[in-house]
């Protein structure tokens, strides 16, 4: 099973970035092939343009950085997006890479009478939101509910990809967190295993 992890992160000694490493790493001494995408570090301009406008519309035809994206994604089994929680959502740039690849004609169609037809059922896409707050914060005010709903719901589902695990990393900035991040890695390195 081949693996996508992709980052958005700006500073490449965040826990992040920390995270995205130990799990590469851990899937890749089992010898399985793991691609990182560290959005950040590769330039990825997450405005959507006219030229995305236009491919939107005609799905196809899409502008050469967006159809690198697709080819990586179709790579892989597993898609992993590891982020900071900004404003109960993920940061602007990785919401601007879902944007403008996870488009009409590739991640999604629509069919006959309006319906919409998935296109990444054969995929499996796992979070990883990584969060300053403690889980029953979280909780007591709805932000996992909230987050799981716009992300799973709204964008997994969306696109017919199969839901793995949603592994939050909760007190991201306090004691403690190694062994947080330890339970993380191997939480999702499982489910990627089966």
């Amino acid at each position: 099973m081949s693996t996508l992890i992709v980052t958005a992160h700006p500073d490449p000694s965040s826990l992040t970035h920390a995270v995205a490493t130990r799990l590469a790493e851990d899937l890749s001494a089992a010898h399985e092939p793991v691609e990182v995408a560290d959005l950040a570090a590769e330039g990825f301009d997450p405005r959507f343009t006219l030229a995305d406008r236009r491919s939107y519309v005609v799905a196809g035809e899409y502008p050469g950085d967006v159809a690198a994206e697709m080819a990586r994604i179709d790579r892989a089994d597993h898609l992993v997006l590891v982020f900071p929680v900004y404003w109960w959502s993920m940061p602007a740039l990785l919401k601007g890479w879902i944007d403008r690849v996870f488009v009409n004609g590739w991640a999604f169609g629509v069919g006959e009478g309006d319906s919409i037809r998935p296109g990444m059922q054969r995929l499996t896409t796992h979070l990883v939101p990584i969060a300053a707050s403690d889980a029953a914060l979280y909780d007591r005010r709805g932000y996992d509910t909230s987050l799981r709903t716009q992300i799973e719901n709204g964008i997994v589902d969306y696109c017919g990809s199969r839901r793995g695990v949603t592994a939050f990393l909760h007190e991201s900035e306090s004691e403690g967190v190694a062994a947080r991040l330890d339970a993380v890695v191997a939480e999702v390195a499982g489910a990627i295993r089966g």
